[in-house]
């Protein structure tokens, strides 16, 4: 990876305020889509999962946290292939979940991906920033069969972690 930057912005929604990401791939929205919801695919980028989502829930870990990482309960709110899919992430005891949307969009031979994460009061969005763009370019790479970039290595929290931290909601 030659350098990597910041991506995100907040964004109010009807249920709190988020931190949204954006991805553009000359790609079928179908192919991203597999990426995103096959457990192959999705284990070659973040992770994978176990069980079957047409019961609305699935438990998932995250690979590049390593051999550790903890399962984690996740609720499928909505899911409408091949352009979005909602989520409740359990984050244990005390917690609230990570409430995240991906939203799909196909035009010209591109897809857009759109991730947001809803904000819980006291996040450090310092590392939510920063691993949201980790994870979206791990994606990037995969697809395009590029090697991975490295959380430690490539310094993304020590890069991107400041910028999400002074990101500020515009005054009205």
């Amino acid at each position: 990876m030659t350098s990597i930057r910041p991506t995100g912005h907040y964004t109010q929604k009807a249920d709190g305020l988020y931190l949204q990401l954006d991805r553009l791939f000359r790609a079928p929205i179908e192919e991203i889509w597999f990426s995103l919801t096959n457990p192959t695919a999705l284990n070659g980028w973040i992770g994978t999962y176990t069980g079957s989502p047409s019961t609305g829930a699935v438990r998932f870990r995250m690979g590049a946290e390593g051999a550790e990482a903890p399962w984690q309960d996740v609720s499928i709110l909505e899911c409408a292939p091949p352009h979005r899919v909602h989520l409740d992430i359990d984050q244990g005891e005390d917690a609230p979940p990570w409430r995240l949307l991906v939203h799909l969009n196909e035009g010209s031979g591109l897809t857009t991906l759109t991730l947001a994460h809803r904000l819980p009061p006291g996040e450090d969005v310092g590392s939510l920033g920063a691993g949201w763009d980790y994870y979206l370019d791990r994606l990037t790479a995969a697809r395009a069969g590029d090697p991975l970039p490295d959380w430690d290595r490539d310094g993304y929290l020590d890069t991107l972690g400041p910028h999400y931290r002074d990101l500020r909601i515009p005054a009205a």
